[in-house]
Order: structure tokens, then sequence, then C-alpha cells
């Protein structure tokens, strides 16, 4: 594998979630993660500028984000690897990547989601299409996002690891995510299968018979009580409750004994890691731009 090419893409997309905080974690991220050891590509994303973001045809900032992942594409074209590494950003910024992958490798690529929420959904039931990205790369969605996937990703290939439920009062959107998965036969494992070794992904890798395996992972699927760096670790933010949508339960140590088991199995040619928040280097930031001398204040000096 050493002859192999990998791109590392740095992608702060936050349309797809709404949240201009996706932008900075997404920085920060790449700026926390080892150096390249190959090309480097940067996707132009459109900086906040305060003005609301505007839902175009059901999605939020649909024009934009249709144009951020073609901006991937190209890159990505550009380099033709044969590995990617994701840095992000919002859910979104794998589609172009992983839909890449699957044509490098012949519609065999199996796909590790790990996340506490499916991304299934789409227009129908959910404007913002961080939440509609797997749905897309399965095939279901928006014409434009679809355009992005020319070679959808086989039934039976995708497997959502540290995933939970909705609670009742999201039954609509549950019962579409439980449409897709039968229909795409996605599997969902739930943080308690996970907690003590890796065996149900194992199980299902060596039953797709893929050799290729990108992963998502969105720190969502950790537990906010021990580590702090997202959505649902914001602060004032009240802590989920049961009738909320349900917050991550792994850890960290897990997740590195997943990724380790399941290296060992298929080769790892995708990785994309997602929604970042880190809240307190967000709130110093904004404190620093006010401060005497380096801030805003520093001219009146």
């Amino acid at each position: 594998m050493q002859h192999q090419k990998t791109l590392r893409l740095l992608f702060p997309q936050w349309q797809g979630g709404g949240d201009p905080s996706y932008m900075f974690g997404g920085r920060m991220l790449a700026w926390l993660a080892p150096e390249a050891d190959g090309p480097v590509e940067e996707v132009t994303v459109a900086e906040p500028d305060g003005e609301p973001l505007q839902v175009i045809d059901g999605i939020l900032a649909r024009d934009v984000v249709v144009s951020q992942f073609r901006d991937a594409r190209r890159r990505i074209d550009h380099h033709r690897p044969d590995r990617i590494v994701v840095l992000g950003g919002d859910c979104g910024v794998d589609l172009a990547p992983f839909a890449y992958l699957n044509e490098r490798y012949d519609g065999e690529l199996a796909v590790l989601w790990i996340d506490a929420h499916s991304d299934l959904f789409s227009d129908k039931v959910f404007a913002n299409s961080h939440a509609h990205v797997l749905g897309s790369l399965m095939g279901q969605g928006d014409p434009e996002f679809l355009s992005a996937v020319k070679l959808p990703i086989k039934p039976g290939n995708a497997l959502i690891a540290g995933w939970r439920p909705l609670p009742d009062k999201f039954s609509e959107l549950q019962e579409f995510e439980n449409a897709l998965a039968e229909r795409m036969d996605i599997r969902r494992v739930g943080p308690e299968e996970l907690a003590g070794d890796s065996q149900p992904v194992l199980a299902w890798l060596r039953a797709t018979g893929a050799k290729h395996v990108a992963v998502h992972f969105d720190l969502d699927v950790l537990d906010a009580n021990l580590f702090r760096s997202l959505t649902f670790a914001k602060p004032g933010r009240p802590a989920p409750t049961d009738d909320d949508i349900q917050a991550g339960r792994m850890t960290l140590p897990q997740i590195v004994r997943l990724l380790a088991d399941v290296a060992k199995e298929v080769a790892v040619v995708g990785l994309g890691i997602t929604e970042h928040m880190p809240w307190d280097a967000i709130a110093l930031r904004e404190a620093l731009a006010e401060l005497p001398l380096i801030g805003k204040v520093r001219e009146q000096a």
C-alpha cells in the first residue's frame, strides 16, 4: 500500500448543518491532525456573513452546498487518489469523496458510518443536507445531490455504528429512516453492542466480501459527558433528554479500537472526520477579538 496516493481534503463546510461553528471546528481539526504524507487540497467554502441561509427546493443553502461538493470532486479528480482523508465540516463533506471511492473500487466499496444518527434522510422530511448524505450515497434523494453519485453504494454494503433510535415524537423521521434502511439492507448497531468488542462490525464486513472500506466518523457518536467538543455539549444548552434527538454514547478509545480492528480485516481507503465543535476555543477566539491591543479596540490606543 506504500505506493498508493492518499489525498487529504480540508473541507470546512458549515452550510449543510446550518451552523458557522462547523467551519472553525473543521479548520481546527485540520491543525490538530498529523502532517499529511501526500497532496493536500482545501475546498472553497463560503464564509459566514451573518445573513440567514435560505431554504431552496426544500434544502438549506442547497445551491451553495452543491457548488462546494462539485469543487471537492474537481479537486479529487485532479489527483485521482487511491485513498482520501476528509477533515470537515458537517457530515455532508463525505458525499463527493465516498462517491469517488466507490467508483475507484468498481462499486464494491463498504461504508462504515460511525454516527449516533443515520444521515439517511432527505428534503422530504428534513432541510439540513448534512443529514441526507448516506441516503444520497445509497442513491436516494435530491437530483442535484445524486448527480455526485454515479455509482451508488450496494445494498448491504453500509453499516451505521453507534446508532441510536429517535424518540417517539420524531416517529415520522424514524419511519422514513427505517424504510430506507430496510430497502437498502443497512445494518444499524448500537453503542452497547460495540462497548466490549468490534465483532458486529467485523462480521458484517466479512459478509459483504468487500476488500475496501470508507469510514465516516461523526464526532457526535461520542459521549458528550466525556468529550466536550460536540454539538450536544454546547455551553448553556440543556442536556439532552430521552425526548430529544439522541446524543452519542461511545468513547474515543472504543472508536480507536474499532478502526484498528477494521484495518486488520480490509483496506481502509477513506476516512472522514466531521462535526468538530470546540466550544471553548470558539468562545476564546471571540473574546480575544474584543480585547485591547489584540482585538477590535487596538486601534483606539
